[in-house]
């Protein structure tokens, strides 16, 4: 028992000093200023048959903390999609800080496999990722799939941050991320502290039709220095 105990004191004062580290690191933890649209629910959500699908929380989310200082910085920022012609909407809307379901709020991409990349203009060590497809009907977007790169061809220092693709069907692998709901939230990444410049979201249609929607992409994190 003695033994267990020394062991667990050792695993103990060894998280501390990891904690301490990363701390001393970051600076100080305080929550991101996000601030959510009013949620839009228009009628009763339909009753949404969709493989792995993540239960509501049932609550609101937990504030996410980050360093002190850490502040969106895909604000107005370049944004370049697959779709060069959206149906509804013009593609810079997607990083001016608008985050409601009204029309005129959203960006809509045609069918089939489609994406959006940010440009950030330089390095960054990135905190979280939030982003909103459209929240004014409850629906399930498929194969969203979430990559950061130093480039815009995502070939250096790629990341993928989020998969919920259950069969492969965009080519990145098997995703092991579970789909949601779109609400008013939005969608919450930890980046847990990865660096790069450019950042790009797949999706694949939704619920209710085959197209995709963007309404705003918020990237929260810090300059590298």
């Amino acid at each position: 028992m003695k033994r267990i105990g020394n062991t667990f004191r050792i695993i103990l004062n060894t998280t501390i000093s990891l904690v301490s580290l990363l701390f001393s690191q970051d600076g100080k933890l305080v929550p991101i200023k996000l601030e959510l649209p009013k949620p839009m629910f228009i009628g009763t959500p339909q009753n949404l048959n969709v493989k792995n699908l993540q239960k509501p929380l049932g609550k609101p989310r937990p504030a996410f903390l980050a360093p002190e200082g850490t502040e969106n910085v895909a604000l107005e920022k370049m944004v370049y999609s697959s779709d060069d012609f959206p149906v509804i909407g013009e593609i810079e809307m997607i990083t001016d800080d608008d985050k409601n379901a009204t029309e005129g709020s959203f960006v809509e991409l045609g069918p089939f496999l489609q994406d959006v990349t940010i440009d950030l203009g330089a390095n960054y060590k990135m905190y979280a990722i939030v982003f909103w497809h459209f929240h004014k009907q409850a629906r399930v977007y498929f194969d969203v799939v979430v990559q950061t790169a130093d480039d815009k061809d995502m070939t250096e220092n790629v990341t993928t941050l989020f998969n919920n693709d259950i069969d492969n069907s965009a080519g990145f692998g098997v995703g092991k991320d579970m789909h949601y709901v779109e609400t008013s939230e939005g969608k919450l990444i930890d980046a847990k502290g990865v660096t790069g410049r450019y950042v790009k979201l797949y999706s694949k249609g939704n619920t209710n039709n085959d197209l995709n929607h963007y309404i705003e992409v918020a990237v929260y994190g810090l300059p590298v220095k």
